[in-house]
């Protein structure tokens, strides 16, 4: 089959690989959409632990697709069936796994990242993913690529179940890029009143604009400036910082209003993850600070169902479409900031 692998830092490979084989409790895919994610970026521009020249890794864990087989064992999946595939999962005992989420087990592993992803034409899903629940049969009213997404999009569902979004909240969304725009989608379904968003691209801002009607976008050198201005003083309820930016944490602070509320959604890179901060900000404005990692299983239900009702969708975020042999031109273009969401196809 068609895959690509990295093999080290810098070494991302179109190639041709042997087809998986399907032994007892797994299932096998064959991917009809995936996307390229921030984490894999950072995996090809930085390298990861465990991959290398000797052992290269099939990337991809946003992806959809049909199953294409079943191992032994397998209950309620057969060929043929419309899914989606949550990549996270963990050993399924720990008080972590059974109290619903198996992404912050301490044995936790992602396909695409520490096993095999969906940047080829098959992906299997281990048994012990089968098991917990991880394949979702998708309804004929949500597209693949839009169910690919289904995996970005709770991430940051599990951020407004953690901070919370009230009706007439004053949002403020930093970074206009894909996972922005979904912060912006979720905000606008809570009942958000204002709904703004920066960016140092203004084609970022305008398409986030035509995606989302009614957000602000804010081009500015001075968004603490820009933000008193728009709220005569008083700052943002909802402060998220969809970009990993060490000095827009730093910022973050500044822009919350009173009883405000900051939402610290993506890691920083290693070794530039300590921020300042005036702890008299956070006492005297009585904040709210918090972050997220991933989403569990039912987080990344709730995002189907919605899908499927219309009440979110994901397939306007899709910004071009590129064969699989071309994704070392779509990492670049992420780098760039080019575009929202690039779906690799193999068919």
């Amino acid at each position: 089959m068609r895959a690509v692998r990295l093999h080290e830092k810098l070494d991302l490979r179109a190639e041709t690989v042997p087809d998986p084989t399907v032994g007892r409790g797994e299932v096998l895919v064959r991917t009809r959409s995936a996307f390229v994610c921030g984490t894999d970026v950072r995996m090809y521009k930085n390298g990861r632990a465990g991959i290398s020249a000797a052992n290269p890794r099939i990337l991809g864990h946003e992806f959809a697709g049909h199953i294409e087989a079943v191992g032994e064992d397998v209950i309620g999946y057969t060929p043929g069936m419309r899914v989606a595939v949550e990549p996270n999962y963990g050993c399924g005992t720990c008080d972590r796994c059974t109290s619903g989420n198996t992404q912050l087990c301490k044995q936790q592993r992602a396909i695409g990242i520490a096993d095999d992803g969906a940047f080829a034409e098959f992906v299997k899903v281990p048994a012990r993913a089968v098991q917990q629940g991880n394949i979702f049969i998708l309804p004929d009213t949500v597209s693949f690529h839009a169910a690919a997404l289904a995996e970005p999009f709770s991430c940051a569902w599990n951020a407004y179940e953690k901070i919370g979004i009230y009706p007439g909240d004053r949002v403020l969304i930093i970074g206009a890029g894909p996972i922005g725009v979904m912060h912006a989608k979720i905000a606008r379904l809570a009942g958000a009143g204002r709904i703004m968003m920066n960016d140092l691209s203004a084609d970022r801002l305008e398409a986030a604009q035509a995606i989302v009607p009614g957000v602000e976008t804010i081009l500015t050198d001075d968004l603490p400036a820009d933000i008193r201005k728009r709220t005569d003083g008083e700052g943002v309820d909802l402060v998220i910082t969809a970009a990993s930016v060490a000095a827009i944490q730093e910022m973050a602070f500044s822009l919350a209003g009173m009883n405000g509320r900051i939402m610290f959604f993506g890691g920083l890179p290693k070794g530039n993850s300590t921020v300042r901060l005036d702890t008299n900000e956070i006492h005297y404005k009585q904040l709210t600070v918090s972050g997220t990692t991933m989403q569990n299983l039912r987080q990344y239900r709730k995002i189907l169902d919605l899908l499927a009702v219309g009440a979110l969708t994901a397939d306007d975020i899709v910004t071009g479409t590129a064969d699989a042999g071309d994704v070392a031109a779509v990492v670049e273009q992420i780098s760039r900031g080019a575009g929202l969401k690039t779906a690799l196809v193999f068919s």
